[in-house]
């Protein structure tokens, strides 16, 4: 009997990828943030800078109106807060706030009157400690307490999940691997950190070209890749995308791995 090599294949499954180094999204865990409501409507802003420069960065000082004050000596600074739908139902699921550096109190705010009986108003003065990206005219403070994280081991939800990619965070568009997507799906739904979801680009609609009748056609889904949910709010969740073949966008569909 005459043998040749073989191969054998086997499906590695979620023992394939490997827990999600923290290096890769600890800063994002402290800084992204997902709002019920646009509590950051009525939060301290930014209302000025010295000589009436429009972009502030590290090392600067800013003006800010609003209840600040010592002893509150450290906040946290966020773009105003945009709205997150649902692409399918266009539901707004969640406020999301982007990051943009830290400031420390300095000096509070007053008021008075001025020689002509005009009642003026004296920000309040806070320095900039860092930034993420510069600092502009009307962006908002917050103080959120630091959480702590350990590593995330890979594994697939309890229940079914079938939910979209409501954006990509950042300025950006479309996403690939080590990118950070938000999903319309949260703890309400069971997600958990940990939890590993295939990444499904929609297939296209085109027709049947070969036949008289040219029948519209509605190709299949395709997998993607697959992401690891690695921050749960109620109805949104943030996921690091492990792996993809296309770039993701808003839209594309999310399953069990």
């Amino acid at each position: 009997e005459k043998l040749s090599p073989q191969t054998r294949s086997e499906n590695m499954g979620l023992d394939a990828i490997p827990p999600i180094k923290l290096s890769q999204i600890e800063p994002f865990l402290n800084e992204a943030v997902i709002l019920q409501t646009n509590e950051l409507e009525n939060a301290p802003r930014v209302v000025a800078a010295p000589e009436n420069r429009v972009i502030i960065t590290t090392g600067d000082i800013a003006y800010v109106r609003g209840d600040i004050q010592l002893t509150t000596p450290k906040y946290r600074i966020y773009r105003e807060a945009k709205p997150l739908t649902d692409p399918i139902t266009q539901e707004v699921l969640g406020f999301e706030a982007a990051y943009v550096g830290s400031a420390e109190f300095v000096r509070e705010g007053d008021s008075g009157i001025d020689a002509s009986g005009k009642p003026f108003v004296v920000p309040a003065t806070v320095s900039i400690t860092s930034t993420r990206q510069e600092v502009r005219i009307g962006d908002r403070l917050a103080t959120l307490a630091h959480q702590e994280y350990k590593n995330f081991v890979p594994r697939p939800p309890t229940r079914p999940i079938d939910g979209r990619v409501i954006s990509v965070y950042g300025e950006a568009i479309h996403a690939a691997k080590n990118q950070i997507i938000a999903i319309n799906r949260g703890a309400v739904d069971g997600l958990e950190p940990g939890h590993v979801l295939s990444l499904w680009r929609a297939g296209i609609s085109t027709t049947d070209r070969t036949t008289p009748e040219k029948i519209n056609l509605k190709l299949p889904d395709e997998n993607n890749g697959n992401l690891m949910v690695f921050q749960v709010f109620d109805r949104v969740s943030y996921g690091l995308i492990m792996s993809s073949f296309d770039s993701v966008k808003r839209g594309d569909r999310i399953g069990q791995p």
